[in-house]
């Protein structure tokens, strides 16, 4: 009788507090404890409550460290079954959860309602030591361990430690070196999936994160958060040896480089050493002659984007910096710096200055006086 329902789509048991509807009783009954708060069900390792079994059931398996739910696709192993099915829509690129205002979408519920803050522009959750906002809870909890100085996430093979589970999962490809997911535009290889995504969106020229400010667009999501400190002056990271101050923790952490002296980023294919991953990136695509930008007007390529940015200008006619004095226009920024010194007071010339030093040192050697060290007139020869 009970198994019929599922053919009929009948469900005669009706919560009285929110008139939700079950099939069974027994989930009726589970379903009441969301209204009453009552949780019946510990785990025996740390005490921790749930209203359902099953809740504890997939919670032990943090303790037991089993993972029976299996991606057919890459290997990667879940606790939760939904968490497997989930992690499929990488591989599908589904995307069920639409955005009605821009119509971006996103795999998981969740990654909907925290993105629509972005159009509202809610931030209900403050730090209580910088006063930084944020959108979502969690966004919170993980930057309030740039001020706690807690690093949960520990590498088992060489004990560094990281604020965030993202990081760990990025480091641990140092040790094995793995890089399975391949770019099919420039066969570049990567270690994560996600990076993969990422990288590929240099390609395609997608800019689909917009700043609602002064309507910038940008490809990363990280990119347009901070730009925004340039509408809000933030800055909220401050170098501990001497006053500058940063709006990214990352740019501090580089900064203080500057006086450790430390140098972490070794190139793999000459001793030279770099402060910063990005500038090794760059480095060794000399090594490798990578030249990942490619012009969007002719088939030249390039190592660097700024590089690719400055060529474009040839194709655009594009010219940003103008001379104040005189009105023209330069594409580089430093070909404008180079132009206003026309603009300066006119310097001597340095023949002048090299014939000046000479009319010295032959002054000391045989009493002639200089006409250049005081009168325009021609020089006087000593009469002795």
């Amino acid at each position: 009788m009970g198994h019929m329902r599922i053919h009929t789509g009948e469900k005669p048991y009706v919560c009285k507090k929110c008139g939700n509807k079950f099939r069974y009783k027994q989930n009726l009954d589970a379903h009441m404890r969301v209204h009453t708060g009552e949780k019946p069900f510990t785990c025996d390792q740390c005490g921790k409550s749930f209203s359902q079994k099953r809740g504890l059931i997939g919670h032990m398996r943090i303790h037991t460290g089993e993972k029976p739910f299996t991606c057919d696709q890459c290997g990667k192993s879940f606790r939760h079954k939904q968490g497997c099915e989930i992690h499929m829509r990488i591989h599908t690129r589904e995307k069920p959860y639409v955005c009605h205002q821009c119509g971006k979408g996103f795999i998981r519920s969740a990654n909907l309602k925290s993105h629509m803050k972005i159009h509202t522009g809610e931030k209900p959750f403050t730090c209580n030591h910088c006063e930084r906002r944020f959108a979502a809870k969690k966004n919170l909890k993980i930057h309030m361990r740039i001020h706690t100085g807690e690093k949960p996430f520990k590498c088992d093979q060489c004990g560094k430690a990281f604020p965030r589970a993202s990081l760990l999962k990025a480091h641990l490809t140092v040790h094995t070196k793995e890089k399975l997911h391949v770019c099919s535009e420039c066969g570049k290889n990567f270690s994560l999936l996600q990076t993969l995504y990422t990288h590929k969106k240099m390609h395609t020229g997608v800019r689909e994160y917009m700043c609602f400010e002064c309507g910038k667009t940008f490809t990363f999501a990280s990119s347009l958060i901070r730009h925004r400190f340039i509408h809000t002056g933030e800055k909220p990271y401050q170098c501990s040896h001497c006053d500058k101050r940063f709006n990214q923790s990352g740019d501090l952490k580089t900064h203080e480089r500057i006086h450790s002296r430390e140098k972490p980023y070794k190139c793999s294919h000459c001793d030279k050493r770099f402060n910063q991953s990005g500038t090794l990136k760059i480095h060794e695509r000399i090594h490798t002659r990578e030249k990942p930008y490619k012009c969007s007007h002719c088939d030249k390529r390039f190592s660097q984007s700024g590089t690719l940015k400055i060529h474009e200008m040839i194709h655009t006619g594009e010219k940003q910096h103008t001379c104040d004095q005189c009105g023209k226009s330069f594409a580089i920024k430093n070909y404008l710096k180079k132009h206003m010194k026309s603009h300066a007071v006119e310097k001597p010339d340095h023949r002048s200055l090299k014939l000046c030093k000479f009319m010295v040192q032959f002054e000391n050697t045989t009493g002639v006086r200089s006409f250049l060290l005081g009168n325009r007139g021609a020089p006087e020869y000593s009469r002795e």
